[in-house]
Formats: structure tokens, sequence, C-alpha cells
């Protein structure tokens, strides 16, 4: 070293010059960036870093640091202030920047020491400062405090990496739980994007034994792990009740009660829940707590109703009676069903202007698509992604597209042709072979009062057959004839209900509200089930038989299937016949008896 040298040295650094030995050269302490204009600030500073067991990168100003940075990755920088074509500032800023979450120390070297350059030091993002002249002792404090500091980072981020690994094999298990019991409904299109690994939101998908489609989009309260706990219950619930048929008011209110015992108080579930009838007809709706449900016309050009949010959401009120505000709504085949989370709406940009019901509204209209029906979300999301750039995702978002098609009802029974012919013989004979003696059963239930009011007895009495046959017993057949018989004594027989209000304009609205109204005024009346079962060794057969109070309706006309076709009334009556051996009517109308077999007859 030249005594030029010799003598600036003295005069950057003060202190004892030589190598404290307790930081001793040494191997693996990372790489050092020295920032600064000055080759002999440069040359000190290195010279002390690279004894000091520091792989030593150099730069004269902050545009050569951001790009020394992203080639070689230093652990430390130490960085000038102010220097020519980018300062230290500017450089810092994008350096943390680049950083994102990994923790780079910066240590500021600058001859200035007022507040306000230490302000503006801190601002862009410096870790630590140090005044010129160096002092070698404090230097060495700061690069051991610093080192603590990155190690300590490091440390927090491989536990954060541990975590996050095994929260994806958690997440993608808890996937599976909640979503293998989903129907397969191809032509259901989603847009989910969680906010965390674990998504608040939820979508669940099921068939009834009728072949209604019940679907749920929930929404808990925050997001991630902790949002997603309440999720399995509500599972495990929708899908059980679903597969037994009960109406969609009977399962909110029983998610509702479970939510409320397993919940803490500061937590609930929000929800949209509908169900497609399996002849595309109508839709029956709950909004609790959930932005608008939409219904768009087959062409998305035109929103035909907006299903408000009419309840409270599950988990706050145990005794909420959501069938007081289950809705039902006419549509027609092709039209499309939006369900959306609150993650949408909300969503903001950079600006803070949030996304909003007006503007995805009209994002739904714009991006109609007639010939591509699976593009139509993509549409959505690049108008909602566009708006949203640069803002930071808060919630979880959940976009739904349901189109109201026949591919997404799997009948399993096809449309019935009028004019069938029946084999009555052979289905007598059937009969006839069926061992009558000690081999059978018999289930006598009669229904009035609050049970005809509030009691869909339906999934109770398929409940109970499963219990008492095999797997073999179709249930999804003896769901259909016990509903559909159960509704015409109740609607036609019981509350005199005409069907012709279904052919009027809104006309299942219409129908909906004129019985909701006989409902409630229901003060007599009853409706008595007997339900005989014989066995065999392959098979058996059902007698049911239903009585109503009613003053019964000219049933001649349904029979003979004069009447069926594009009429409302007697499309349930023939359906039945098409499942059971036979059907029949006494007079006035009001007693009916249904002979169903299965197995091997």
């Amino acid at each position: 070293m030249t005594q030029k040298e010799i003598k600036m040295r003295k005069l950057c650094m003060t202190g004892p010059p030589q190598v404290d030995k307790k930081i001793a050269p040494s191997t693996g302490r990372g790489r050092a960036l020295v920032v600064d204009d000055d080759i002999t600030n440069r040359f000190v500073l290195s010279e002390f870093l690279s004894a000091s067991g520091y792989e030593i990168i150099e730069a004269e100003n902050g545009k050569q640091a951001i790009k020394c940075y992203m080639e070689q990755h230093p652990d430390i920088i130490f960085m000038d202030v102010m220097m020519p074509v980018m300062d230290g500032l500017e450089s810092s800023r994008q350096i943390k920047s680049m950083a994102n979450r990994e923790f780079v120390p910066i240590i500021f070297l600058t001859a200035m020491t007022d507040s306000d350059t230490i302000t503006r030091c801190t601002e862009a993002g410096g870790d630590d400062f140090l005044s010129k002249p160096i002092n070698i002792i404090q230097l060495q404090a700061k690069i051991h405090s610093m080192e603590r500091i990155r190690d300590v980072h490091r440390e927090i981020a491989a536990l954060h990496n541990e975590i996050y690994h095994e929260q994806q094999i958690a997440e993608h298990i808890f996937t599976y739980v909640i979503t293998r019991g989903n129907a397969d409904i191809e032509h259901i299109y989603t847009l989910q994007r969680p906010a965390e690994l674990f998504s608040g939101d939820m979508l669940l998908t099921d068939f009834t034994p009728s072949r209604d489609i019940h679907i749920l989009l929930a929404d808990f309260t925050g997001h991630g792990l902790s949002a997603a706990l309440g999720a399995l219950p509500v599972s495990e619930v929708f899908h059980a009740m679903s597969a037994k048929g009960y109406g969609i008011d009977e399962i909110l209110n029983s998610i509702n009660k479970k939510l409320y015992q397993l919940l803490p108080t500061n937590m609930f579930m929000a929800a949209q829940y509908i169900s497609i009838s399996n002849n595309l007809e109508y839709i029956t709706v709950c909004n609790c707590g959930m932005p608008n449900i939409l219904l768009l016309d087959n062409k998305g050009s035109t929103i035909k109703a907006r299903l408000t949010s009419r309840g409270i959401p599950l988990g706050i009120d145990p005794d909420f009676d959501f069938s007081k505000i289950c809705e039902p709504c006419d549509i027609k085949q092709g039209d499309r069903i939006i369900l959306s989370s609150d993650g949408i709406i909300e969503a903001t940009n950079i600006r803070g202007e949030q996304f909003g019901e007006c503007r995805f509204e009209q994002s739904l209209i714009s991006a109609k698509n007639e010939n591509d029906r699976s593009s139509f979300l993509n549409n959505v999301a690049h108008i909602f992604d566009e708006f949203c750039q640069g803002g930071i995702q808060k919630d979880d978002v959940s976009l739904i597209e349901i189109p109201c098609i026949p591919e997404n009802i799997p009948y399993r029974i096809q449309q019935p042709i009028l004019d069938v012919e029946r084999d009555e013989t052979h289905a007598l004979a059937k009969t006839d072979d069926i061992s009558i003696s000690d081999n059978s059963s018999e289930i006598s239930l009669l229904f009035n009062g609050y049970c005809l009011k509030n009691v869909d007895p339906v999934p109770l009495v398929i409940n109970h057959i499963n219990q008492m046959t095999n797997t073999d017993v179709p249930h999804q057949d003896m769901f259909v004839i016990l509903s559909e018989l159960y509704t015409n004594a109740l609607d036609h027989g019981v509350l005199n209900l005409d069907s012709a209000l279904k052919s009027s304009a809104n006309g299942f609205e219409n129908y909906f509200a004129e019985r909701k109204q006989r409902l409630d005024a229901l003060d007599r009346g009853q409706i008595q089930l007997t339900l005989r079962i014989r066995f065999h060794k392959t098979g058996g057969q059902f007698n049911i038989i239903f009585e109503d109070s009613g003053p019964g309706f000219d049933y001649k006309q349904f029979l003979d299937g004069k009447i069926y076709g594009s009429s409302f009334s007697g499309r349930g009556i023939y359906l039945i016949r098409q499942l059971c051996e036979s059907v029949t009517y006494f007079e006035p109308g009001n007693r009916v008896e249904a002979i169903y077999l299965w197995g091997n007859q």
C-alpha cells in the first residue's frame, strides 16, 4: 500500500486500522455489495470486509448497484447516499422492492447526520446508517447486528416455507374431502381465487333423488385456514340431506344450528343457495347475507331478476326460520344463474376504488358470448383483472355461472311417450308371485296441522325405508313416487290449488305465493299415508296409499294421457305411471294406491 493510500485510509476511518481478531478472516459470511462513487472509500471498506470473511462486489453508483444485486444477490449492502447517475436512496427503493420478502440489510454511509437525511434513508428502505468518517468499532457492531437480524429472517422464512408446504398438503386433502361429494355437473363454470392458500369460500353441488340440482355457495367470515374450518360440517349436512330429498329451507335450518354450536361468536357463514327444478321451469332461492343472485337470459344480454339477500348469515341465530326467506323464481331453458361472493364487488384497485355492483353487472352483460358458453367467465375475469391491476387481493373471490340447460339434468327417466301400452296381465302375474306371509311390513302416518305446514314427510319415510330394506331398492324411484303423490294430496287436495296458475306469466312464482298463503291460513285438513312393504328373495313390492281430506278431482282425464304435454297439469301422475305397475284412484279422487315392484320378479 502506498503512502497516499495509507493517508486516505486514515482520513476515511478512525480507530485502529487492524482487523479485530474476534472477526478474523473466515469463510461463509456471504457477499457484501459496496456502493460508493469514491474509489478510495470503496477500497478501504472492501479491504476491511474482505478481511472479515466477505466476498466483495463493488459498484460506482445506484444503477450499477441494482444490476449487481440482480446478478449476484449480495447478503448485505453498504450504500453511499450522494452519487451520480442514480443516488443511493432511489437504488435502495428499487432493491428493496425486488427483494420482496427476503431481508437484504442496507447500511447507508453518509457524511450528513441531520434528521432529514436519516429520515429519507429510512423511508428509502435503509436498515441502519453510519456517518463518515466510519468508525470501525461501530461498523463491526452494526454488521453483527444486521447479520443477526438477517439470520432470524432466514430462519423465519425457512419455517414459513415448511408451514406452507404442510398447508399445501393439508389444503389438497381438505379440498378433496369437501368436494368429493359434489355432483359431477359438466356445465357449471367457476372462477375462484382464494386470498390465501385456504379459501373461506366453498361451492357445494348435489342432486336430490328427484334430480333437482342443489347448489350452495358459502362465504365464511374472513379468509384462510380459520375461515375454512366450518366447511367440513356444512359439506356433510348438505350432501346427506340433499341425498335424502330435503328442501333447501330444512337443509339451511340444520346447517345453521350446526354452525351455531361449532363456530365462535365472531364467525358466521353467508350463503347463496339455489335449487333448480328438474324440468328447468323454476328455481328456489335463499340468499343469506350475500350479493345479489343474478338471473340472465339465454343470450346473457339482459338481467331478468336480481334476487337480493333476505336473511341473516348462518351461525348467528339458531332459531331463525329459513323457510320464510326462500323464494321461487320462474326460469326458461338457456337462462343463466350467476352466484358470487362479496370478494368481487368489494375488490379494489390501486386507487382504492371498488369494483362495485354496477361495474360487475356491466361486465357480465358486456362479456356475453352466444356461441361459446365456456368463454363467458373468462371475459368477465379479463375485465375484473384489468380493473384490479396492481391492487392487493384482500378477500376470497368466487364467481359461478350455472346455465339452465337439459345437459345439467341427467334424467334417470326419459320424457314419457303418451301412448305407452302397459301389459296389465304381466303386472298382475308379478304381483301374485310375491310372498305375503310373514315377510312384510306396514307404515301408517297421519299428517295434519303443524306437520302439513312445516314438515316434508317424504325424506323421513325414505329414511325409514332405507333402514328396513337393502341397497337393491331403487330409492330414487321411491322418492319420486312419494314426492309426487304427497304434493298432489297437499296442493290439489287439502289446499285445492289449481295447476292452471302455473301457465300464467310468472306462473310458478304466483303458484308458490298462493300455496304459501293457503298453507299459512290452513286450520284443518289431513293426509293419511299407508305404506305396505312385502319382500321375497330377489325383490319385493310397495303398496303406497295416500288419502287426503280434499274434495277430490277428475282423475280420469289424467289417467288416459290426454292432458299431459305442454300443459302444467297431470305431469306428476303420468310420471308415476311410468314407474309403477299400477296407479289406481278411488272416487271422488282423494284416495290413490300405487304399486311399485323391484328386483327380479
